[in-house]
């Protein structure tokens, strides 16, 4: 029996995780055993907007002598193969002592950025994007705080990789480069115990889950339980771009089966080989899930719904906004992020947003609800109201112009944008007859802004707005080069994916990126360090007016509405700052009082990668 002859001052505590077949002995202070037991009993609340991290997280700006060991002991072994605690090379001498790493490193000490570097230059060695994509994916699951330094200091190098476009690839060969889970599959067949599944993620303080269904993945359709790459993705930039810490994430894809003939024949494909629940069976088993992740993790869980089909998007959404803290970020994460570039550009084109008209070539769940943001955001500016707000909105479907003589056979998201006009069939017809001053596809149909298109925008407007948002590269409405050559160099243009500047006649284009990633990192931030217990349309507009204040005059020379990813963490800091000073204005915000400078709070409640000292 062992024994500790240890002054009054010192308690003990004894470690068991037989789960993890670790046992151990922590000695900690009195007061840092009293500090930590209260914490867990009361539920404290860090600055991060979730219960206190015993690892340090939430004081994310402070130099912390932490030890990974507050619950466990591991061996040196197993701390390696932590990815949270693992530092690789860069545990110093007196941690290789302590921690039992003798021999399992090689003798050199290397610097974390020394370690970034290393990282990088192996990267850029990769000239497949899929290959690029592992080798980071590989890094997280290796090394946690590097995967996230190296996403920081690099964002706009590597955003490209971790997300659309490359994610895109990786979710159709998901099956083939899966190797270990980053999140939780929910399938039919845990339909009646899914809250039993949520507690087998070893994390409890959980503040963002990042949900799909698989159904509509990018443009690319129907990819089922290989769609997890999406909230694995999301929830990546959540950290990187907006602070929030990786152990309050939770990426989860339910499996409802799927309609895609070549997965469901495919011997490697990782889900239910199965056609889709739809109806009442897919009904309830939404149901059960949205209940119990609200039983798990409490009222303030932010669940952002990512790439559902239209039938089930907005049907969801409408459900459940005001039972729980919910957001599409398809539907209201795109609008803002468009919205926020379209109040950026009247700088350059001049005028209100009432007096524009919009013509959009798609009327899914993007496209309406970027056509009902910018509705809102003028009936707010015009206190005129919203209905006619939308007749300077036209849409355009795969059957042609959203006309009123079509109202019968309308889907009912689209009802509201029908308006009285003679039946047009197809999107150059629309322009001449509409003669927008912005146009904005969100089809998902590649090269569908033809030549003849977007020379007819530049005959109408002497600066026209060209957004081709569909994702990724390859569905793009056009490319960059295109908008710049057809209208000679006048067009101001965005897109969903990026395009490298484009020279036309001796000046060079910075081609703007409406990336969602500009909005949702820094709106999650914002609803988690105020506590809100609702997502209001306010909020979204706070966050477009946030995002284009960012855009300066040196933005516009260069023709950008957008502001460059590489100050995205300040971008999200106003963001948030700005959609939680909405929460507390609508009284919606449940963490009080409120902080008097919310910038402040915001960047201090950020997630820092910079590594720890283990004691």
């Amino acid at each position: 029996m062992m024994s500790f002859n240890l002054p009054n001052f010192l308690k003990r505590l004894l470690v068991r995780e037989k789960k993890k077949g670790i046992i151990g002995v922590v000695v900690v202070m009195g007061s840092e055993m009293k500090q930590l037991t209260s914490g867990l009993i009361d539920g404290s609340i860090g600055v991060g907007g979730g219960v206190r991290d015993v690892y340090g997280e939430d004081s994310a700006t402070e130099d912390q002598f932490i030890t990974p060991w507050t619950f466990s002991v591991a061996s040196g072994y197993s701390l390696l193969r932590n990815p949270r605690h693992n530092k690789g090379l860069a545990f110093t001498e007196v941690e290789r002592d302590a921690h039992y790493l003798r021999g399992l490193l090689p003798p050199l000490l290397m610097s974390q950025e020394l370690q970034e570097k290393k990282v990088l230059h192996n990267l850029r060695q990769y000239q497949v994007p899929l290959h690029r994509y592992m080798a980071v994916m590989d890094l997280q699951e290796r090394n946690e705080r590097l995967f996230y330094k190296l996403l920081i200091d690099n964002v706009e190098e590597l955003l490209p990789v971790v997300y659309t476009p490359t994610v895109g690839e990786a979710c159709q060969k998901y099956g083939s480069i899966f190797r270990r889970p980053q999140g939780i599959f929910i399938s039919l067949k845990e339909k009646g115990k899914i809250q039993e599944v949520l507690k087998n993620w070893p994390e409890r303080n959980i503040q963002v889950i990042v949900v799909t269904d698989g159904e509509r993945i990018l443009g690319l359709g129907d990819l089922g339980c290989q769609g997890m790459g999406i909230p694995v993705g999301k929830l990546s930039l959540y950290t990187a771009l907006g602070g929030v810490r990786p152990s309050a994430c939770l990426p989860i894809t339910l499996d409802v089966g799927t309609n895609n003939e070549k997965l469901l024949n495919d011997e490697f494909y990782i889900g239910l080989k199965q056609r889709r629940a739809t109806g009442q069976e897919y009904a309830e088993f939404l149901h059960e899930f949205m209940t119990a992740v609200k039983q798990n993790y409490g009222e303030r869980i932010l669940i952002q719904f990512e790439d559902f089909a239209n039938h089930n998007a907005f049907e969801l959404l409408d459900k459940y906004r005001t039972t729980h803290l919910v957001f599409n970020d398809d539907i209201q994460g795109t609008a803002s992020v468009v919205l926020a570039g379209l109040i950026a550009s009247l700088k350059l084109l001049g005028g209100t947003l009432a007096d524009h008209t919009f013509l959009f070539l798609g009327a899914g769940e993007a496209g309406t609800g970027i056509a009902e943001l910018i509705a809102l955001e003028m009936s707010k500016r015009t206190s005129a109201p919203i209905e006619e707000m939308r007749k300077k909105i036209w849409l355009v479907d795969s059957k042609g112009l959203v006309v009123n003589s079509r109202m019968e056979s309308l889907q009912q998201f689209k009802k509201p944008w029908a308006h009285e006009h003679e039946p047009v069939n197809t999107l150059l017809e629309a322009v001449k007859a509409i003669k927008p001053t912005v146009l904005i596809g969100t089809s998902g149909v590649g090269r569908t802004f033809t030549q003849e298109v977007v020379e007819a925008m530049a005959s109408i407007n002497e600066k026209p707005l060209i957004l081709a948002l569909s994702n990724p590269t390859s569905q793009s409405e056009c490319t960059a080069e295109e908008a710049y050559k057809w209208t000679k160099g006048r067009a101001i243009f965005a897109s969903g994916s990026p395009f490298d500047p484009i020279e036309y006649e001796g000046n060079v284009f910075v081609p703007g990126q409406a990336n969602n990633a500009y909005i949702f990192p820094g709106l999650g931030l914002g609803l988690i360090m105020c506590g809100a217990i609702r997502v209001h349309d306010d909020m979204l507009l706070a966050a477009s007016e946030a995002l284009a204040a960012q855009v300066t005059e040196e933005h516009f020379a260069k023709g950008l509405i957008y502001p460059p990813f590489k100050t995205i963490r300040k971008i999200s800091a106003h963001i948030a700052a700005n959609v939680a000073a909405k929460a507390y204005e609508l009284g919606l915000a449940s963490r009080l009082p409120q902080p008097e400078d919310l910038v402040k709070f915001a960047e201090s409640s950020m997630y820092s990668p910079v590594y720890r000292i283990y004691r």
